[in-house]
């Protein structure tokens, strides 16, 4: 008996499922999409660094107060007292950029775009400082001059009499101890570490960060907004990585929590 022949028909569900490649199912009102779900799961288990409320009584370091009041910076150091987790994990989750060489300065939280870009934390913040045109933020300026900050008056003015920055064997100038430092600067040092550059590591501080608390004792102008922008993209690009004794732990933490529920 000759074998049978297979038919040559098909149903049009079976066509319609060779020709088209089913889309990756995700939660369309929660993330932008399947590969920032995927995100949101490798990211869950991170740590937060909470930011600080700068609550002092009025006569309790004036000056620090005053330059607060002068600097419009109400808002930055009065954050949220509470956040929600899962609001501030998918604002990162749908942040992170997934296009090589696209630098999307906006997130998506809950069926709303978020955008994080400097004149958008500005306006959020109250617009501390507003420029005319053609002025630079002088502290920009000098960051990017070769010879823009001065290491000797720095540690004049960050260290305590007789101390100086910690130096490498090469006698490079790398960072100052939290030990060394005045009490002026350590109350700028806890500002920056915990609002504005986002840190656990507190016990001294790298030479860029003291270049910063410099611009600020000096009443150099501080493009803050700019700063904090930068910060959230670089929090938002970070790689997962496990902790190293326990796997199912992350050793990542993310900044900003109660800045950027107020942004949601």
């Amino acid at each position: 008996m000759a074998p049978r022949k297979l038919s040559a028909k098909r149903s049009t569900k079976d066509a319609a499922a060779e020709g088209t490649s089913a889309a990756p199912e995700f939660d369309s009102h929660r993330f932008k999409s399947a590969e920032h779900q995927q995100r949101f799961e490798a990211i869950k288990g991170w740590s937060f660094h909470r930011e600080r409320r700068v609550q002092l009584k009025d006569d309790e370091y004036t000056d620090f107060q005053e330059e607060i009041a002068h600097r419009r910076w109400m808002s930055l150091v009065t954050p949220m007292a509470k956040f929600d987790p899962d609001i501030v994990l998918e604002f990162y989750a749908n942040a992170w950029p997934t296009e090589e060489g696209v630098r999307d300065m906006r997130s998506w939280v809950r069926g709303q775009w978020i955008p994080f870009d400097a004149d958008a934390l500005s306006q959020f913040l109250g617009d501390p400082l507003v420029l005319e045109q053609g002025q630079e933020f002088k502290y920009s300026q000098r960051r990017n001059q070769a010879d823009g900050f001065d290491e000797e008056a720095i540690s004049q003015l960050l260290c305590i009499p007789g101390q100086d920055f910690a130096r490498t064997a090469a006698r490079r100038r790398v960072r100052i101890m939290c030990t060394s430092m005045t009490t002026l600067t350590q109350t700028r040092m806890t500002l920056l570490l915990s609002n504005i550059l986002p840190s656990d590591h507190n016990s001294d501080l790298p030479l860029p960060k003291c270049q910063l608390v410099y611009a600020i004792l000096t009443q150099m102008s501080v493009h803050m907004a700019q700063l904090i922008a930068d910060a959230i993209y670089l929090f938002a690009s970070m790689p997962p990585t496990r902790h190293p004794l326990d796997p199912d732990k992350s050793n990542r933490a993310l900044g900003f929590p109660a800045f950027i529920m107020g942004l949601c």
